[in-house]
């Protein structure tokens, strides 16, 4: 490195504080699994001994034993599913394994549990007794597709050769599971008329209930030692139970003393959006629909039901077009002027709703699923008055416009939980025996002040374990202190330019991520022709499709923002590079990101510090893990942010990364290149 050019450490006048990691008891049982000539070396066909794997899998098994929470991050490469996988399933108990996504919940039930099964028993005499459960939507109502059987109401040929084939899946599937029908889009609109969703559930009293596949998925949980769900199913389930108080009959899941949270650096936005309400024009206009579909099947649609659902949806069209102006997410900070001005217009929606529910009520011999339809109208009735005028100090209030299906523009009204942690605390931490939040990334600056207080988790024990992957070796972190501040209109041409250079170093293999939509489609059209590599573009194609493609295509470079920088994993040389553009700050102006800061500032805190940079180095850990995903990837990290070395946060985040190789020097990353 040149003598004028100043080392990335040169920036900084400590040097990076060493962790330190509790010691952990020894568990011979979990010893003969783990260590080297144990079962786990003798079945696995790529066993290395991973000395943190053990480790944790010791703390997992403690906080059963001794009924404590447990908080853990194992960095990637640790093993970490097989090292609660375990523990779990020498305790015998009652256990919910919650995961951030479908697709880890998948891994963990077709990959992991069958791996276990056959390392614990090989003569195949003994099975684990385990169920995978998602949210009500993945699932198919046999009783929504034998009444579209006998009366379709299909939009166009598309629509009606879906249809045929759920038909004909229903026939056979066991599970109703969506994921099995691979030739369903993704986005199909039919699958939204016939999906098991509790808004149009009625349970025992449903025809169908003996076969219903919600109904064999319940069974199956509440005979399973180990249910793995995801997080959204997880707090969906603890938000109904919450409002129904006990009722025995609330949400899917059985109750488990103890629960295993996967990825639960996401917890904090998953629960607040399950804690939180919407009121929404779709949901309105959705109900209005499901009444009219099943009146008229039912031939019970009456003039008056017809009048009083006219009057919804005018009442609804007009009141949503009244809102304040505005793109994306924004705050209702002045709903109190806003029901001064047009407070007629608020009572009248409400009382369309009040209507509407009266009618279906009065309605003499009514089908079952017709109540539903009463309780949905006074449920909108309640969270409309609530998103309203509810004066709670832990909510922010909000409004959402976006695009939806056909450039509908879809409007809503949100209210969100500002602290989640105080709910937790008492709707659920209290409540358990014992849990274990786990993920490569949730400690800043090697500890977890931030997690804890954002979740309100006490007294829980704590371990950070290393990765188990040779980082200084095997990763070089480039930040070029020469460029401009994110920030400025010069950023863009400069970083394109930069961009370029570190391509065609690395001959392309790269993930370019970015923070927002508007720098990605900018800095992907300067470089359109210039570089040399196939270009893909996030928004191009479907997510799975574009992964798929940048595997099979040499040298590939993929532009994306926030749904690849978690969650997708490249291994081997196709992937190299991970570069992005700029410290991944939450938006200052988003609503509910706004609201947190204001209320950490007025009780005295130091929001910037405590939550605004701590969620912008989980994010960035996230983002960068992209990159080394074995033993044997090798490839650059670059960060085209130079604050991380100028800001006095800047220590924040580099003490928060792994202890990758360092330098700000273009030519140490040619040099690095050229060894491969």
């Amino acid at each position: 490195m040149s003598g004028a050019e100043p080392s990335f450490d040169s920036y900084y006048r400590d040097s990076v504080p060493a962790g330190s990691q509790p010691a952990t008891s020894a568990a011979p049982s979990l010893h003969q699994f783990f260590a080297p000539g144990g079962l786990l070396s003798r079945t696995h066909p790529a066993y290395e001994f991973r000395r943190g794997q053990l480790q944790m899998a010791q703390a997992v098994e403690e906080a059963i034993e001794q009924r404590r929470h447990l908080i853990v991050e194992a960095g990637t490469g640790t093993g970490k599913t097989l090292a609660y996988l375990m523990p779990v399933i020498r305790s015998g108990k009652h256990v919910i394994i919650s995961t951030g996504t479908k697709n880890l919940q998948e891994q963990l039930f077709q990959k992991d549990i069958p791996f276990l099964e056959k390392a614990l028993f090989p003569d195949g005499d003994r099975k684990l007794s385990v169920c995978c459960m998602k949210g009500r939507n993945n699932y198919l109502c046999r009783k929504k597709l034998y009444d579209l059987t006998g009366q379709p109401v299909l939009s166009g040929l598309e629509e009606i050769e879906h249809y045929r084939a759920i038909a004909a899946w229903e026939q056979t599937t066991q599970s109703g599971d969506r994921a099995e029908l691979a030739s369903l889009p993704e986005m199909s609109a039919l699958w939204h008329k016939l999906d098991a969703r509790a808004d149009t559930c009625l349970g025992q009293k449903c025809s169908s209930w003996d076969k219903c596949f919600i109904t064999e998925m319940r069974r199956r949980a509440a005979e399973s030692d180990i249910i793995i769900v995801n997080h959204h199913l997880f707090f969906a389930d603890l938000g109904i139970k919450q409002q129904a108080e006990g009722a025995p009959d609330a949400g899917i899941l059985p109750d488990a003393g103890i629960v295993i949270f996967d990825e639960a650096h996401e917890l904090e936005d998953v629960a607040g959006s399950y804690f939180g309400i919407s009121v929404s024009a779709a949901r309105l206009e959705e109900l209005c629909r499901d009444v009219e579909a099943s009146l008229q099947r039912n031939r019970m649609y009456t003039a008056s039901l017809s009048g009083a659902i006219k009057s919804l949806r005018e009442r609804s069209g007009f009141y949503f077009s009244l809102l304040p102006e505005g793109e994306g997410r924004f705050a209702f900070e002045s709903r109190r002027e806003f029901l001064e001005e047009n407070g007629d217009e608020f009572l009248g929606l409400r009382q369309s709703l009040a209507r509407l529910g009266a009618e279906i009520e009065n309605l003499p011999s009514k089908p079952e699923e017709v109540y539903a339809f009463a309780r949905r109208a006074q449920e909108l009735h309640v969270q409309l008055g609530f998103v309203m005028e509810s004066e709670d100090k832990n909510t922010v209030f909000w409004i959402e416009r976006r695009r939806g299906g056909r450039e509908k523009m879809n409007v809503s009204l949100q209210a969100t939980p500002i602290d989640v942690g105080s709910i937790l605390r008492e709707c659920l931490w209290s409540k358990l025996e014992s849990s274990v939040l786990t993920s490569a990334t949730l400690a800043v600056e090697g500890g977890f002040e931030y997690i804890r207080g954002r979740l309100g988790v006490e007294h829980a024990r704590e371990q950070v374990l290393p990765s188990h992957f040779d980082y200084p070796n095997q990763a070089l972190f480039y930040v070029p202190p020469d460029l401009p501040d994110p920030r400025t209109p010069q950023f863009g041409a400069q970083a394109a330019e930069r961009i370029r250079q570190l391509l065609d170093i690395t001959r392309g293999r790269a993930f370019v991520l970015f923070t927002s939509y508007a720098q990605m489609r900018d800095i992907y059209q300067r470089l359109l022709g210039v570089v040399e590599f196939p270009m893909l573009l996030q928004g191009d194609a479907p997510k799975n499709a574009l992964l798929e493609e940048f595997r099979l295509t040499p040298n590939c470079v993929l532009f994306a923002t926030s749904s690849f920088w978690q969650g997708v994993d490249v291994q081997g040389e196709q992937l190299s590079c991970v570069i992005i553009d700029r410290l991944p700050f939450a938006v200052p102006s988003d609503p509910v990101v706004a609201a947190r800061v204001k209320a950490i500032d007025a009780d005295g805190g130091n929001a910037f510090f405590q939550y605004q940079v701590p969620v912008a180095v989980i994010t960035l850990k996230q983002g960068f893990g992209r990159l080394i995903r074995s033993l044997h990837d090798r490839g650059l990290l670059a960060l085209l942010d130079n604050r991380i070395l100028k800001k006095q946060y800047g220590r924040v985040f580099v003490d928060s990364l792994p202890n990758y190789r360092r330098t700000t020097d273009l030519r140490i990353v040619e040099q690095w290149f050229l060894r491969q």
